[in-house]
Protein backbone atom coordinates (compact mmCIF):
# COMPACT_ATOMS: atom_id res chain seq x y z
CA UNK A 1 0.00 0.00 0.00
CA UNK A 2 3.04 2.57 0.94
CA UNK A 3 6.51 2.05 0.13
CA UNK A 4 9.50 4.50 0.96
CA UNK A 5 12.52 4.22 -1.21
CA UNK A 6 15.83 5.64 -0.27
CA UNK A 7 13.76 8.73 1.70
CA UNK A 8 16.00 11.60 2.67
CA UNK A 9 15.29 14.62 5.07
CA UNK A 10 18.03 17.16 5.47
CA UNK A 11 17.56 20.76 7.14
CA UNK A 12 19.96 23.23 6.98
CA UNK A 13 20.78 25.33 10.58
CA UNK A 14 23.70 27.24 12.28
CA UNK A 15 25.25 24.60 13.15
CA UNK A 16 25.08 23.05 8.97
CA UNK A 17 23.26 20.39 8.04
CA UNK A 18 21.07 18.33 9.69
CA UNK A 19 20.19 14.68 8.64
CA UNK A 20 16.69 13.40 10.00
CA UNK A 21 16.20 10.72 7.30
CA UNK A 22 18.80 8.67 6.19
CA UNK A 23 18.01 6.35 2.82
CA UNK A 24 14.77 4.95 4.89
CA UNK A 25 13.40 2.28 3.27
CA UNK A 26 9.95 -0.13 4.07
CA UNK A 27 6.89 -1.06 3.39
CA UNK A 28 3.40 -0.91 4.29
CA UNK A 29 1.01 -3.16 4.08
CA UNK A 30 -3.32 -2.91 5.04
CA UNK A 31 -3.65 -4.29 8.19
CA UNK A 32 -0.16 -3.72 8.91
CA UNK A 33 0.94 -2.30 12.69
CA UNK A 34 4.05 -0.89 12.60
CA UNK A 35 5.95 0.56 15.59
CA UNK A 36 8.72 3.27 14.71
CA UNK A 37 11.08 2.65 18.13
CA UNK A 38 13.76 4.42 18.71
CA UNK A 39 15.63 7.60 21.28
CA UNK A 40 14.37 11.83 20.56
CA UNK A 41 16.29 12.84 17.77
CA UNK A 42 16.58 9.27 15.48
CA UNK A 43 13.72 10.34 13.72
CA UNK A 44 10.83 9.03 14.36
CA UNK A 45 7.79 11.44 14.51
CA UNK A 46 9.97 13.29 11.10
CA UNK A 47 9.27 9.99 9.12
CA UNK A 48 5.73 10.01 10.30
CA UNK A 49 5.54 13.45 8.92
CA UNK A 50 6.68 12.41 5.68
CA UNK A 51 4.33 9.29 5.40
CA UNK A 52 1.69 11.70 6.25
CA UNK A 53 2.09 14.41 3.59
CA UNK A 54 2.38 17.03 6.52
CA UNK A 55 6.59 17.44 5.38
CA UNK A 56 8.38 16.71 2.29
CA UNK A 57 11.92 14.05 1.62
CA UNK A 58 14.53 16.05 0.30
CA UNK A 59 15.23 13.04 -2.00
CA UNK A 60 13.77 9.49 -2.68
CA UNK A 61 10.13 8.37 -3.21
CA UNK A 62 7.08 7.78 -0.74
CA UNK A 63 4.67 5.83 -3.23
CA UNK A 64 1.40 5.37 -2.38
CA UNK A 65 -0.34 2.45 -4.82
CA UNK A 66 1.09 3.89 -7.94
CA UNK A 67 1.83 7.91 -7.16
CA UNK A 68 4.72 9.51 -5.65
CA UNK A 69 3.33 11.42 -2.62
CA UNK A 70 7.02 13.33 -2.60
CA UNK A 71 5.92 14.92 -6.07
CA UNK A 72 2.50 15.95 -5.30
CA UNK A 73 1.50 19.70 -5.18
CA UNK A 74 0.50 21.35 -1.99
CA UNK A 75 -3.20 20.56 -3.70
CA UNK A 76 -2.47 16.96 -4.16
CA UNK A 77 -0.95 16.26 -0.42
CA UNK A 78 -3.80 18.12 0.91
CA UNK A 79 -6.57 15.47 -1.21
CA UNK A 80 -3.81 12.48 -0.10
CA UNK A 81 -4.15 13.50 4.23
CA UNK A 82 -7.85 14.44 3.58
CA UNK A 83 -8.93 11.27 2.10
CA UNK A 84 -6.57 8.82 3.50
CA UNK A 85 -4.50 10.03 6.61
CA UNK A 86 -5.25 9.72 9.77
CA UNK A 87 -3.85 11.64 12.55
CA UNK A 88 -3.22 10.95 16.12
CA UNK A 89 -0.71 12.93 18.57
CA UNK A 90 0.59 13.26 21.91
CA UNK A 91 -1.67 16.20 22.12
CA UNK A 92 -5.69 15.44 21.87
CA UNK A 93 -6.09 19.07 20.13
CA UNK A 94 -10.01 18.73 20.63
CA UNK A 95 -11.72 22.04 19.37
CA UNK A 96 -13.09 22.87 23.31
CA UNK A 97 -16.03 24.79 22.16
CA UNK A 98 -17.37 21.61 20.44
CA UNK A 99 -18.77 18.40 22.11
CA UNK A 100 -16.96 14.67 22.02
CA UNK A 101 -19.52 13.59 18.55
CA UNK A 102 -19.13 17.72 17.54
CA UNK A 103 -15.24 17.16 17.32
CA UNK A 104 -15.57 13.38 15.60
CA UNK A 105 -18.01 14.61 13.08
CA UNK A 106 -15.63 17.68 12.11
CA UNK A 107 -12.59 15.07 11.00
CA UNK A 108 -14.85 13.14 9.02
CA UNK A 109 -15.68 16.16 6.77
CA UNK A 110 -14.68 15.71 3.50
CA UNK A 111 -14.09 11.95 3.21
CA UNK A 112 -15.32 9.85 0.88
CA UNK A 113 -16.76 7.10 3.65
CA UNK A 114 -17.21 8.32 6.58
CA UNK A 115 -18.46 6.40 9.75
CA UNK A 116 -20.83 7.79 11.83
CA UNK A 117 -19.44 10.09 14.76
CA UNK A 118 -21.43 7.62 17.01
CA UNK A 119 -20.07 4.47 15.69
CA UNK A 120 -16.50 6.27 15.74
CA UNK A 121 -16.69 7.10 19.52
CA UNK A 122 -18.66 3.12 19.92
CA UNK A 123 -15.29 1.97 18.46
CA UNK A 124 -13.22 3.24 21.17
CA UNK A 125 -15.19 2.67 23.86
CA UNK A 126 -17.08 5.89 24.83
CA UNK A 127 -19.94 5.94 22.88
CA UNK A 128 -21.97 7.51 25.65
CA UNK A 129 -19.42 10.65 25.68
CA UNK A 130 -20.86 12.50 22.70
CA UNK A 131 -22.99 15.10 24.72
CA UNK A 132 -19.26 16.37 26.46
CA UNK A 133 -16.99 18.94 25.97
CA UNK A 134 -13.68 18.00 26.16
CA UNK A 135 -13.05 20.09 29.76
CA UNK A 136 -15.48 17.38 31.24
CA UNK A 137 -13.23 14.57 29.69
CA UNK A 138 -10.01 12.58 31.26
CA UNK A 139 -6.67 12.84 29.70
CA UNK A 140 -8.21 9.04 28.25
CA UNK A 141 -10.85 9.91 27.10
CA UNK A 142 -9.79 13.09 25.09
CA UNK A 143 -7.09 10.75 23.35
CA UNK A 144 -10.10 8.13 22.71
CA UNK A 145 -12.00 11.29 21.23
CA UNK A 146 -9.02 12.38 19.17
CA UNK A 147 -8.53 8.64 17.79
CA UNK A 148 -11.99 8.39 16.84
CA UNK A 149 -11.93 11.77 14.97
CA UNK A 150 -8.73 10.02 12.88
CA UNK A 151 -10.87 7.19 12.05
CA UNK A 152 -14.16 8.55 11.05
CA UNK A 153 -13.25 9.07 7.63
CA UNK A 154 -11.82 5.64 7.56
CA UNK A 155 -8.58 6.25 6.27
CA UNK A 156 -6.58 4.03 4.71
CA UNK A 157 -3.00 4.58 7.03
CA UNK A 158 -3.52 5.97 10.52
CA UNK A 159 -0.60 7.54 12.16
CA UNK A 160 -0.13 8.20 15.92
CA UNK A 161 3.09 10.24 17.26
CA UNK A 162 3.59 8.97 20.88
CA UNK A 163 -0.30 8.57 21.44
CA UNK A 164 0.27 7.65 24.71
CA UNK A 165 2.65 10.09 25.87
CA UNK A 166 1.05 12.34 28.01
CA UNK A 167 -1.06 9.19 29.56
CA UNK A 168 -0.20 7.07 32.93
CA UNK A 169 0.39 3.78 32.19
CA UNK A 170 -2.96 2.37 32.74
CA UNK A 171 -5.04 5.13 30.48
CA UNK A 172 -1.95 4.41 27.59
CA UNK A 173 -3.54 1.12 28.11
CA UNK A 174 -6.91 1.71 27.21
CA UNK A 175 -5.47 4.11 24.05
CA UNK A 176 -4.03 1.51 22.69
CA UNK A 177 -6.97 -0.81 23.26
CA UNK A 178 -8.89 1.63 20.73
CA UNK A 179 -5.90 1.83 18.41
CA UNK A 180 -5.89 -1.87 18.50
CA UNK A 181 -9.42 -2.51 17.51
CA UNK A 182 -9.39 -0.14 15.07
CA UNK A 183 -6.36 -2.11 13.48
CA UNK A 184 -8.05 -5.06 13.08
CA UNK A 185 -11.33 -4.15 12.68
CA UNK A 186 -10.78 -2.39 9.84
CA UNK A 187 -7.20 -3.19 8.71
CA UNK A 188 -6.47 -0.24 8.71
CA UNK A 189 -2.22 0.87 8.50
CA UNK A 190 -1.23 1.65 11.09
CA UNK A 191 2.14 3.39 11.88
CA UNK A 192 2.71 4.53 15.64
CA UNK A 193 5.70 6.17 16.93
CA UNK A 194 6.89 5.63 20.49
CA UNK A 195 10.10 5.60 22.40
CA UNK A 196 8.38 2.94 25.37
CA UNK A 197 10.03 -0.42 24.22
CA UNK A 198 7.08 -1.92 26.15
CA UNK A 199 4.29 -1.04 23.17
CA UNK A 200 6.39 -2.58 20.26
CA UNK A 201 5.18 -6.04 21.27
CA UNK A 202 1.67 -5.05 19.89
CA UNK A 203 3.09 -4.25 16.45
CA UNK A 204 3.64 -6.88 13.42
CA UNK A 205 7.06 -4.93 12.74
CA UNK A 206 9.29 -2.66 14.78
CA UNK A 207 11.46 -0.43 13.04
CA UNK A 208 14.38 0.57 14.83
CA UNK A 209 15.57 4.21 14.29
CA UNK A 210 18.91 5.99 14.75
CA UNK A 211 20.31 9.15 13.88
CA UNK A 212 17.67 9.38 10.63
CA UNK A 213 18.65 5.84 9.75
CA UNK A 214 16.92 2.57 10.06
CA UNK A 215 19.20 -0.02 12.35
CA UNK A 216 17.00 -2.88 12.00
CA UNK A 217 13.76 -4.26 11.09
CA UNK A 218 12.00 -7.04 13.15
CA UNK A 219 9.19 -8.95 12.83
CA UNK A 220 6.84 -9.71 15.67
CA UNK A 221 5.68 -13.55 15.23
CA UNK A 222 3.57 -13.45 18.59
CA UNK A 223 1.80 -10.21 18.30
CA UNK A 224 0.30 -9.06 21.62
CA UNK A 225 -2.73 -6.76 22.22
CA UNK A 226 -2.70 -3.86 24.50
CA UNK A 227 -4.12 -5.81 27.52
CA UNK A 228 -1.37 -8.37 27.69
CA UNK A 229 1.84 -5.75 27.39
CA UNK A 230 3.58 -5.88 30.95
CA UNK A 231 3.84 -2.61 31.96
Amino acid sequence: MLAARNLAKTYDSLGGTVHALRGIDFELARGDFVVLLGPSGSGKSTLLNVLGGLDRPTAGRLLFGDTDIARLDERGLTRYRRHHIGFVFQAYNLLSSLTAVENVALGAIGAQHPLAPEAALDLVGIGGLGDRFPAELSGGEQQRVAVARAIAKQPALLLCDEPTGALDSKTGAVVLEAIDAVNRQFATATVLVTHNAVIAAMADRVVHLADGGIVRIEDNAARASARELSW
